[in-house]
């Protein structure tokens, strides 16, 4: 019989089990995000906004605030929006923390964007030492079998 290395001690149960978690814990952030609502307001309280995943929900103008010009209006419109979309990015950020922990949260990594690079080129060092290892020994293999 063929020695594989460690990959003939892969516990192919708990592999599997690892990925039907995973694929849970996927299903359940979509989930999770398709639900979160930011909601915003201007400063006088007349422009009421709801921002979700799919975009603007709800835009709710007082009539008090028809009295104003255009372009205060406009101003106030965009100030709701934005805080609508900031409580909606809270939100999200809260929920990737609670789901991968501080370290984890994806939106963290690209806060960082040294970081983030950091932490790709450590996980492409270490898939090309794994690429390395399994061209290794198939190639050992492949002597060892005369082919």
């Amino acid at each position: 019989m063929t020695d594989f290395g460690d990959f003939g001690n892969i516990d192919m149960d708990r592999l599997l089990d690892s990925m039907d978690e995973q694929l849970s814990k996927s299903e359940e952030l979509q989930k999770a995000m398709s639900a979160l609502v930011g909601r915003g307001e201007d400063e006088g309280h007349l422009i009421v906004v709801e921002y979700a995943q799919e975009g603007l929900r709800t835009l709710d103008i007082q009539p008090k605030a028809m009295r104003l010009s255009a372009a205060e209006l406009s101003e106030r419109i965009r100030e709701a929006i934005a805080a609508a979309t900031a409580d909606l990015q809270r939100q999200a950020d809260e929920l990737l923390t609670e789901m991968f922990g501080v370290h984890g949260n994806p939106m963290r990594m690209l806060e960082n964007s040294d970081r983030a690079l950091r932490e790709v080129r450590k996980a492409e060092a270490s898939y090309e030492r794994a690429f390395e290892d399994v061209m290794g020994e198939l190639d050992r293999i492949r002597r060892e079998l005369d082919l």
